[in-house]
């Protein structure tokens, strides 16, 4: 069975999301490393945009790559519908520089007819834990549409 969500996401291995990429997930401007069944990873790099007070990456930038990475995942799986993230939790486990990079690596836990239960692991270049978090999306039971 075809998958053009997946077929797409794979074309961009090794790059951004390019022209279907909104505007949000330009301003994380991610890299493509890997789309496989159930799992995505995506590769960041920490900006000064991206920093809380002490120079350290923003607790909100890790749940929003959590909850992007999470909603790409789903979206990898090439179902009919778009999904909604209805339920974030992030546990915060250690620090990422300005200037670091890290990995992200989105899994599907359970997917339901109704609700999808995801998680994610944000590390840095060494392997070590950054954050983990857990969504879980709604289908909404709009179609996707495969076109701006």
């Amino acid at each position: 069975m075809s998958n053009p969500v997946r077929e797409y996401f794979q074309s961009r291995i090794g790059s951004d999301l390019g022209d279907f990429t909104p505007p949000f997930s330009r301003w994380l401007n991610g890299k493509l490393l890997e789309v496989a069944d159930k799992h995505v990873t995506m590769e960041f790099t920490v900006r000064e945009d991206m920093a809380n007070p002490v120079q350290m990456m923003h607790g909100g930038v890790h749940a929003a790559i959590i909850d992007e990475m999470t909603g790409m995942m789903v979206a990898s799986l090439g179902l009919p519908h778009l999904y909604v993230s209805i339920g974030l939790t992030v546990d915060f486990v250690s620090k990422a520089k300005i200037g670091e990079t890290i990995i992200a690596r989105a899994s599907l836990d359970k997917q339901g007819m109704t609700v999808m239960n995801t998680s994610c692991e944000i590390r840095n270049l060494d392997g070590q834990l950054l954050s983990r978090g857990t969504c879980n999306l709604v289908n909404t039971s709009k179609e996707r549409v495969y076109s701006k």
